[in-house]
C-alpha cells in the first residue's frame, strides 16, 4: 500500500517533507509572524536533526519541491492536505500568506500517483492542523481562525462519504488571529489510548469525548506550553508510545515518560519554536498502518 492514514499513532511508514528553501531562509520575521528564536542560519541544522530521527525509525521520506514556492510556511507540510484511507484531501489554508499552498501538494500527489479524494473549495478555509483522528472512524475538527464554518462543512461532507464520524469543537481565541493555534496545538495522541493535552484550553466537549472513549489524559505543564508558544504539546507519534518532541521542555518530557511514553528530542529552537510549527507540523503522513 502506498498511502492511507486514519490514526495519529499507528506505525508511521511514509511521510512527505520539504527541505528549508529560499522562501523560509529569506523570510521576513514580522511578515510571517515568526518569533525571536527564528534563525535562518540554524534552520537547516534543526531540520536535519529531525530528519535523522525519522530515518533512524525506518520511515520512508518523500520530498516536496521546496524551490518552486514563495510560501515560507510550506515547510510545515502537515497543513495543506489531509491524508485519508481513500486518498488525499487538498485543504485551503486559512492563513492569508499560505493561500494556494495546496497546489504544491496537488503536484506532489500527482507526481507520486496518490489519488486526491477531494478538496476544500470556494470561500471555505481549512488546515489539517485543525483535524485529529481519534480512531479509524472518528475525526475531530477544530473551528477557529484557520478553519472556518464553510471549511468544517466541506470536511464533514467528505468524511461522510468514507463513513467517518466527525466531531466539531470551537477553539479558544487565546493569543488572537495572527498567532497559530490549531486543534493540534491543544492535543497530541501519543499512544492508542493516551493523549498529551493543554487542559486549561481544551474544549469541554472534547474533554467529554475523550473521557467517553477511555483516553488517558496527560496534562502538559502550562508554563512550558506558554514558554514554547504552544509547541510543547506538538508531539509526533512514530508508533504507539514512541514519540518525537522539541528539546528544552523537561517538565513536559517528564510527564510523558512518567506515563510510559518513549520520547526522543531534537533542537527545534530556530525552526519550530521560531516559526510556530512542531514535529507534527513538519510532516505530512502518507502511510500509517
Amino acid at each position: 500500500m502506498m498511502f492511507g492514514v486514519s490514526s495519529m499513532t499507528t506505525k508511521l511508514r511514509r511521510v512527505a517533507l520539504q527541505r528549508p528553501g529560499k522562501a523560509l531562509l529569506e523570510a521576513d520575521r514580522s511578515v510571517w509572524h515568526y518569533g525571536p528564536t527564528f534563525d535562518p542560519d540554524k534552520v537547516a541544522g534543526n531540520h536535519r536533526a529531525f530528519v535523522d530521527l525519522l530515518e533512524t525509525a525506518g520511515i520512508e521520506i518523500l520530498w516536496l519541491d521546496a524551490e518552486t514556492t514563495e510560501i515560507a510556511d510550506a515547510i510545515f507540510t502537515y497543513d495543506a492536505s489531509l491524508m485519508t484511507p481513500k486518498g488525499a484531501i487538498l485543504m485551503s489554508p486559512g492563513k492569508l500568506k499560505r493561500a494556494g499552498e495546496q497546489d504544491l501538494h496537488r503536484a506532489f500527489y500527482e507526481a507520486n500517483n496518490i489519488p486526491i479524494f477531494g478538496e476544500i473549495t470556494g470561500t471555505a478555509r481549512a488546515e489539517a492542523g485543525d483535524t485529529l483522528w481519534l480512531d479509524d472512524k472518528t475525526l475531530v475538527i477544530g473551528r477557529g481562525f484557520r478553519t472556518n464554518p464553510a471549511g468544517v462543512a466541506q470536511l464533514e461532507t467528505l468524511m461522510r462519504r468514507m463513513g467517518v464520524t466527525t466531531h466539531v469543537f470551537d477553539l479558544p481565541v487565546y493569543l488572537g488571529a495572527d498567532a497559530c493555534l490549531h486543534l493540534m496545538s491543544l492535543i497530541s495522541l501519543v499512544d492508542t489510548k493516551k493523549a498529551l493535552v493543554c487542559l486549561p484550553l481544551l474544549p469541554v466537549g472534547l474533554w467529554e469525548l475523550l473521557q467517553d472513549l477511555g483516553i488517558q489524559l496527560i496534562e502538559a505543564p502550562y508554563s512550558e506550553f506558554e514558554k514554547s508558544g504552544t509547541l510543547s504539546t506538538n508531539i509526533l507519534a512514530t508508533s504507539p508510545g514512541q514519540c518525537i518532541m522539541v528539546d528544552g521542555l523537561p517538565q513536559t518530557r517528564h510527564a510523558l515518560t512518567n506515563a510510559g511514553i518513549d520520547v526522543q528530542v531534537f533542537d527545534g529552537d530556530a525552526l519550530c519554536i521560531g516559526c510556530e510549527g512542531g514535529p507534527t507540523c513538519l510532516t505530512r503522513p502518507i502511510l500509517r498502518n
